[in-house]
């Protein structure tokens, strides 16, 4: 019995079948991204930016979206794009403390607004525009204090974690209320803008103040921690707005597992793929195939019109196409839902089967982000040639344009405000897939390794998710894994024990298990 709704529609092995090494890809990506002799029509992508506004440290810059590098000379650089790069690397093995003679995770100090006390998305600016855009880079800060625990990261975050409960008692305490447009830190008061609201912020922050507490073991971050999540559990309308609301279905399975809660993580879970956001009409994830494609698992808009209100016309069959029918897939929205879902299941394995199956969906369909899997009519920028590995993605990926299904594009150029619609802005989070990612021997069944996203210090041994789509019972092996026993997380019985890294398991037809590994005691 599927938890998760839209994951009942999914197909278990998703046609075509043609997985990317999203490892490589992540690799890939860090070092074309990061290489400042990089050459070509627009490369090197990174830049140093030297405006020391709060560290006499330089900064790292690059582009939200490719673009000439002319342009670039007073870009400001945006944190969602490069903490993301930093953060995704580092969930791959990559140390970004020091790389190449420079210090990444040092660099990040400059988006830490002295004024503010908080982490923003540019060096300079105020809190009060947009929820999401305010919160996701303290949430992205505190997971990467997860990999570097460095003195300057630590005691920030925990000014930020203030600054939170401040925040959450402001909005209400106990009835802490996030239906709001943003939260302005300088007046210490919600801002309505009258056209939307962006309450899954109510989840950026509970993740904020879970990381700060489990530092700290401080009541007061714990207490406000549940003060969002109570605001989560009581409201009675989906408030799905961008990426942050699948935090909650990880918070929530934390609380419940370690601090004896009972918040309603299937009702949190469902919020972020049903599509019935009372704040985003249509924001969930595809469940359905467009063209020739399974285009299963994918975040974004189901409801996008794509072109125009009325009917758009299908080239293929002659028919109308119900714009309401249409849809707009996005890439980074589609890796960053990796870290909410997938690190959940480590603490409540009633969604393993679920988690698992979206995974391979995403996962396979995700692929259809990148220019390799297109031919030059079914995407907008077939004339960019500086990413032979193809490791920098669209923006997004649409069911229609122009009568093709699907097609690969983005904003920039529909908009006319860019001329390139690959952006690293949303490639940035395939460290997200990257980290979690690894193959069997047998093909369409994934070796996952939840515990690579779960970004907030926890006891739990190493884990790994396994998902057999086929109809009958599949014998698997994965590599790589520590020596010693592994067993069922939900009923702990022995599944295998693994030997100079492989571990070889059976799995029944359409099942998913969360193997807990445990260290073989020789003595």
């Amino acid at each position: 019995m599927n938890l998760i709704h839209q994951v009942s529609k999914m197909p278990n092995l998703p046609q075509p079948y043609q997985m990317r090494d999203w490892k490589k890809v992540a690799l890939d990506y860090d070092r074309l991204v990061f290489d400042f002799e990089a050459e070509g029509d627009f490369l090197p992508l990174p830049w140093l930016d030297k405006s020391h506004i709060n560290t006499n440290l330089d900064a790292i810059g690059l582009p939200s979206y490719i673009n000439s590098k002319k342009n670039r000379k007073n870009a400001k650089p945006e944190g969602i794009n490069v903490i993301t790069a930093i953060l995704g690397a580092s969930a791959c093995g990559v140390d970004k403390s020091e790389q190449n003679g420079l210090r990444f995770v040092d660099m990040l100090e400059n988006y830490f607004s002295k004024e503010e006390s908080l982490f923003l998305n540019t060096f300079s600016g105020k809190t009060g525009g947009s929820f999401w855009y305010e919160t996701y880079p303290n949430l992205l800060m505190a997971a990467l204090s997860h990999f570097y625990p460095v003195k300057w990261l630590e005691e920030k975050l925990l000014l930020v974690a203030d600054r939170y409960v401040a925040a959450v008692e402001a909005m209400g305490g106990t009835n802490a209320d996030f239906w709001h447009t943003s939260f302005s830190f300088s007046k210490m008061k919600p801002v309505d803008n009258g056209r939307w609201c962006e309450p899954e912020a109510a989840a950026g922050y509970a993740f904020v103040l879970y990381s700060a507490y489990q530092k700290t073991g401080k009541e007061e971050y714990l207490s406000a921690c549940k003060k969002s999540m109570d605001f989560l559990a009581k409201c009675d309308k989906n408030p799905y707005y961008e990426l942050l609301l699948p935090y909650s279905v990880y918070i929530a399975a934390r609380l419940n597992a370690e601090c004896g809660c009972s918040y309603p993580v299937e009702k949190f879970a469902n919020w972020c793929f049903d599509g019935d956001s009372e704040c985003r009409y249509g924001w969930g994830v595809i469940a359905e195939r467009w063209g020739d494609c399974d285009c299963h698992g994918l975040c974004g808009s189901l409801t996008d019109w794509g072109q125009r209100w009325d009917m758009i016309p299908d080239a293929n069959s002659g028919r109308d196409i119900d714009p309401v029918k249409s849809g707009y897939a996005f890439t980074g929205n589609t890796f960053s839902m990796a870290a909410g879902i997938l690190s959940a299941v480590r603490y409540d394995s009633r969604f393993a089967h679920d988690a698992a199956k979206w995974f391979l969906n995403s996962a396979n369909a995700s692929r259809l982000f990148y220019q390799n899997a297109h031919g030059p009519k079914s995407q907008s920028c077939a004339f960019f040639t500086d990413d032979p590995d193809s490791c920098i993605a669209y923006e997004g990926l649409r069911k229609y344009w122009d009568g093709i299904s699907p097609y690969a594009t983005g904003d920039p150029i529909r908009y006319s405000w860019g001329s390139i619609d690959l952006g690293l802005y949303g490639s940035s989070h395939v460290g997200f897939f990257g980290a979690v990612y690894a193959p069997t021997d047998v093909e369409g069944i994934l070796c996952l390794n939840c515990g690579a996203v779960d970004f907030i210090r926890s006891n739990l041994p190493e884990s790994r998710l396994f998902y057999n789509p086929y109809s009958e019972e599949k014998t698997v092996s994965a590599d790589n894994l520590p020596d010693g026993r592994w067993t069922d997380a939900a009923t702990g019985r022995l599944l295998g024990i693994s030997h100079n890294g492989r571990l070889t398991l059976s799995l029944a037809a359409d099942e998913a298990l969360l193997a807990r590994y445990q260290k073989e005691d020789k003595s």
